[in-house]
């Protein structure tokens, strides 16, 4: 893949082989490409692009001028050859063919009424209908010859090129012309050197109302169908006939090219937006739709495929070219040119080569040279013959340096849990000394993982080692924290006094450690044991403490402040109240269960259910008295309506 740049647009081209030097000659280059210059017969390739791969080819018997696709599909496809020949082919291959009257040179395709019109060396316009399978009458154009061709896929529109360059339209409804533009006369400007008469090379239509046309000399003429004045003239400045012309909307561009050059304008104001020009002459040129991808055909075997991002993304069948050149974006490289060498004038002096600089072996580029490889590696032999036992040695410190940068530094201790974190390097120690290894994914360290960084950094995450939920479940810590304290203070004063220390390769575990390890495991049951009745012991101490506080602030005088809109409490109340509060939840509740305030009782799954029942004051027992009483009242003077009968009524029945 090779990068270029203009007007800082990155163009890569997929295409390219080998990246050979340009000061080569023509014989050396074919001598390292090993090219095969020769003819092959003609033939048609398609691909199927989401395979990356060839569908099928097919031999033709002589050269096609242009062909089109009829169908979304490759099942209808139409081939316009040298000789005069119109050749159909289908899914299968090669399906009729038919004959014109003169050479054609181009032709397109009307949808409405399945006409196709060829135009070549004589001034009628041949149709051929598809649909009856008939040439129907031609049209008749005030041109010698015509070039090309294109039929608006908006109205219908076609237009054909002359060979006097101007540009016939006419309506395929009426068979009539209704314009004519003399882009020849417009295209002549005051700049312009013309050699000849400018003819029509290349016809397109956008949208429309809008055209641009080609001409033989190298300009393009950007016209509006309503004015016979082209919008913008633009020049190539080649003297080329113009091949092919695109258009492409979202950046409102212009997409030119002759067999030199592709040029890229802004359509409102001429403007190069960037210009790609191959090693090769260039024959035609395809846009893929709404991507940034670009196609040519070319003077070589090999198609030009270039991608510009700028343009747009990369078709769907081919995305990854995206992740790419994001890459090739994030880490630029210089050209390096295959079978051959960079080096500089320090490497020459040390290879002994400083003589050769003038000389046909030496190319100079930039601030060094370009050598053949094969010599540098010829010369180098000879200069240093224990190279490679250098690059082995090398090689061997580079190994060594990696173990030692995935070994955890004990030297480097973090502020906060330094005992959590010496557990965890001795844990890791542990596996880097094991001789057997398990076929499983190691788990990550948690000192090297970002996620756990914040536990070593912030005090608010230290461990509370005198917690019951840390002693309870680490029953050894007593131990263990013990000789991790010594190994931290032997670390610390490491740390003041030596700043730098080489590692030393560790050794097995000793019998003393071995011991000490099993030691602990038979010791594990007991020293849960003894953990559970020092948190007993403590406990007790912590009750008998809360109960002489207690009894001290029940025997010193205590005084209350009455505020205003306050109800008076005794202090008798307030007793009873810190009675019931020291009192536990068992006997709370059936306090007030006795009450009848609470009621519990057991469900049917095994649970238990309480029910609370709000005591009420006595001005809602008043108010439930009454209203019982007025109702008692209204039972006592209400009268029955036994005695009233529904009567019919006489007069018209409702409707």
């Amino acid at each position: 893949m090779q990068v270029s740049s203009l007007n800082e647009v990155k163009i890569y081209s997929l295409s390219c082989g080998k990246s050979l030097p340009e000061w080569l000659s023509d014989r050396k280059k074919r001598a390292l490409q090993k090219k095969d210059v020769g003819t092959y017969k003609p033939r048609v390739r398609c691909y199927d692009t989401y395979q990356l791969s060839l569908k099928f080819e097919r031999c033709l018997d002589s050269e096609v001028v242009t062909f089109e696709t009829l169908s979304d599909d490759y099942s209808k496809i139409v081939f316009l050859h040298n000789d005069r020949y119109i050749e159909f082919h289908s899914q299968s291959g090669f399906y009729y063919k038919t004959r014109i009257p003169k050479f054609g040179r181009d032709f397109s395709y009307h949808y409405p009424s399945c006409d196709l019109y060829f135009v070549g060396a004589s001034p009628e316009v041949y149709r051929l209908n598809l649909e009856q399978g008939r040439f129907l009458n031609p049209l008749q154009t005030d041109a010698a010859e015509n070039n090309v061709c294109d039929v608006n896929s908006v109205h219908g529109l076609f237009a054909a090129g002359t060979i006097e360059g101007r540009v016939e339209c006419w309506d395929p409804r009426t068979r009539g012309r209704v314009g004519l533009l003399d882009c020849a006369l417009s295209s002549v400007t005051a700049d312009s050197e013309i050699n000849s008469l400018p003819t029509i090379s290349a016809l397109k239509f956008n949208g429309a109302l809008t055209m641009a046309v080609g001409t033989s000399t190298g300009q393009v003429l950007l016209y509006d169908l309503r004015s016979d004045k082209p919008l913008l003239v633009k020049d190539h400045q080649y003297g080329l006939p113009i091949k092919s012309v695109h258009f492409q909307d979202s950046l409102d561009l212009i997409l030119s090219a002759d067999s030199r050059i592709i040029k890229m304008w802004n359509k409102n104001s001429g403007k190069i937006f960037t210009s790609l020009e191959p090693e090769h002459d260039i024959n035609d040129v395809c846009l893929y739709p709404n991507s940034g991808m670009l196609l040519t055909a070319n003077e070589t075997p090999k198609m030009g495929i270039y991608y510009i991002p700028v343009l747009g993304p990369a078709p769907r069948w081919c995305s990854f070219l995206d992740n790419l050149t994001e890459e090739l974006e994030e880490n630029p490289e210089s050209t390096v040119y295959d079978d051959y060498k960079f080096v500089t004038k320090k490497d020459l002096e040390n290879l002994g080569l400083t003589h050769l600089i003038g000389s046909p072996f030496l190319r100079a580029y930039m601030h060094g040279f370009f050598m053949d490889i094969r010599l540098y590696h010829r010369v180098k032999l000879m200069v240093n013959p224990f190279a490679f036992e250098e690059y082995r040695k090398d090689k061997i410190r580079q190994k060594i340096e990696e173990t030692r940068a995935q070994r955890v530094q004990l030297k480097k201790l973090p502020k906060v849990n330094k005992e959590l974190a010496l557990k965890l390097i001795e844990e890791e120690e542990e596996k880097q000394r094991s001789t057997w290894k398990k076929k499983v994914k190691s788990l990550p360290n948690i000192l090297t993982d970002d996620r756990f960084k914040v536990m070593f950094e912030n005090p608010d995450f230290q461990v509370d080692e005198e917690s019951e939920e840390f002693r309870l479940l680490n029953p050894l810590v007593s131990k263990i924290s013990e000789k991790r304290k010594k190994k931290l203070r032997l670390l610390e004063q490491q740390e003041l006094h030596e700043k730098e220390e080489e590692e030393e390769p560790e050794g097995k575990p000793s019998d003393a450690e071995s011991s000490e390890s099993s030691d602990d495991d038979k010791d594990w049951v007991a020293e849960v044991r003894k953990q559970r009745r020092l948190l007993q012991q403590e406990e007790k101490v912590k009750r008998q403490e809360r109960l002489r506080e207690d009894r001290q602030t029940v025997l010193k005088p205590q005084f209350y402040e009455i505020k205003a809109g306050e109800e008076f409490r005794s202090f008798r109340d307030s007793a009873t109240k810190q009675k019931l509060m020291n009192k536990t939840l068992e006997d709370r509740l059936k306090l007030e269960a006795k009450n009848g305030t609470l009621s519990v009782s057991d469900t049917t799954v095994g649970s238990k259910q309480l029910t609370f029942t709000l005591k009420k004051s006595e001005q809602q027992k008043k108010q439930q008295e009454a209203a019982k009483l007025h109702r008692q009242e209204r039972k006592t003077l209400r009268r029955s309506a036994g005695h009233l009968k529904s009567r019919p009524r006489r007069g018209r029945p409702f409707h």
